[in-house]
């Protein structure tokens, strides 16, 4: 089964109306499986294998995926003496032609001096991304969509039948989903490629919402930062959470963040087109009116419409229910008043339309995958 960090502790169902459970269970969470102990290696006994990891590098490469993976796991790291029962990992940045200088975005070269099969023979191999997220199939000539080249799915799927790690952080899914290994499978990615990836990749179960999913052998990541976050993940599942907590430190980043991408993505109240349809019109009533009781009944009078016309009309039009809608409408309207130092959760929750704070805190964390005293603590204007 899929683990997700979408909020609270990794693999947590964060729909809840308690905000203290779901803001406890996010602080203490410091990893699964207990501390790891140093082991004494006896005279003469072989020392345990370094686990190996390859990152991809190619032409046109943003910087920062990769620099998130070489610091993590290419650092020397003497603050971790006396912590590691195992030996820390070995880096090899990989490319499809080793040796060639390769730009990368920001007026720079770097060149890889490994190829592909070292990253098909490596424990872990991450995809920071691939050269053209929204080019389609034939926009590099003998490539996959995404500009992804043969080469690499071949030597992804050598990788995994060996039993590798296969990990990808934000548009790296398209590369992972081209070799098949996220088919019939959860996956995310940056949330502005989700539904690209979903269509062209109808097999894999695209969840714009989380941070990261984990299956054990193929883990991806959505965009740019959540990459450190999967990062972090995986030496706490190597080396546990003692270990995890001060590579964290170093980064100087929280060793486990609140929340899913979803509070990432651009939110707001959107004017529905005004135009004649009945649907249209209770929506947009339904947005100047959001502090008052709303219901089905309420909105089908609004849309001039009977109950049963309305659900069937509103569902057809936006592939959700009218309820859910305003759900998420109210959200977003609360979004703006979380982020100013003014009025309390439950002032907000009663003036988006919410009965109770409790209602509030148990949507908006399903919505955004945090609770909103994180969100706020996170996006707030001079709040503490």
């Amino acid at each position: 089964m899929a683990e997700q960090n979408a909020g609270g502790p990794v693999g947590t169902d964060t729909e809840t109306d308690a905000e203290t459970d779901a803001e406890t269970d996010a602080e203490t969470d410091t990893g699964t499986g207990p501390l790891r102990r140093p082991v004494p290696v006896a005279i003469g006994r072989r020392p345990e294998p370094v686990h190996d990891v390859a990152v991809y590098a190619f032409e046109g490469m943003a910087p920062f995926e990769l620099g998130v993976v070489v610091e993590v796991f290419g650092l020397a790291r003497p603050e971790l003496t006396g912590l590691l029962a195992t030996p820390w990992y070995g880096l090899k940045v990989c490319a499809d032609r080793p040796g060639t200088a390769l730009d990368a975005v920001g007026g720079f070269t770097l060149t890889a001096r490994h190829g592909l099969d070292e990253l098909a023979a490596a424990d872990t191999v991450v995809v920071p991304g691939v050269p053209n997220a929204f080019g389609g199939p034939g926009a590099a000539p003998g490539r996959h969509s995404g500009g992804v080249s043969p080469e690499l799915v071949a030597a992804l799927r050598t990788a995994h039948e060996r039993g590798a790690r296969i990990v990808s952080i934000c548009s790296g899914a398209f590369a992972l989903a081209a070799a098949g290994l996220l088919d019939g499978r959860e996956a995310t990615t940056h949330w502005r490629y989700a539904e690209l990836l979903q269509q062209r990749h109808p097999a894999v179960r695209v969840n714009p919402d989380v941070l990261y999913v984990d299956h054990g052998d193929v883990l991806t990541s959505a965009g740019s930062a959540a990459g450190i976050d999967l990062c972090l993940h995986l030496v706490r599942r190597d080396h546990g959470a003692r270990v995890a907590n001060a590579v964290a430190r170093r980064f100087v980043v929280a060793p486990h963040r609140d929340g899913g991408q979803a509070q990432f993505i651009e939110a707001a109240v959107r004017p529905v087109e005004e135009d004649e349809d009945g649907v249209a019109r209770s929506m947009q009533w339904a947005l100047d009116h959001l502090a008052s009781p709303l219901t089905v009944p309420v909105l089908a009078r609004a849309a001039r419409m009977s109950d049963r016309s309305y659900l069937r009309h509103f569902t057809a039009r936006n592939g959700t229910s009218p309820m859910r809608w305003v759900v998420t409408q109210r959200i977003a309207a609360s979004l703006p008043l979380l982020e100013s130092p003014d009025g309390t959760v439950e002032e907000i929750a009663a003036a988006v339309g919410f009965e109770s704070s409790a209602t509030f805190r148990h949507h908006f964390g399903r919505v955004m995958r945090t609770s909103p005293t994180a969100y706020r603590r996170s996006f707030g204007r001079g709040v503490a």
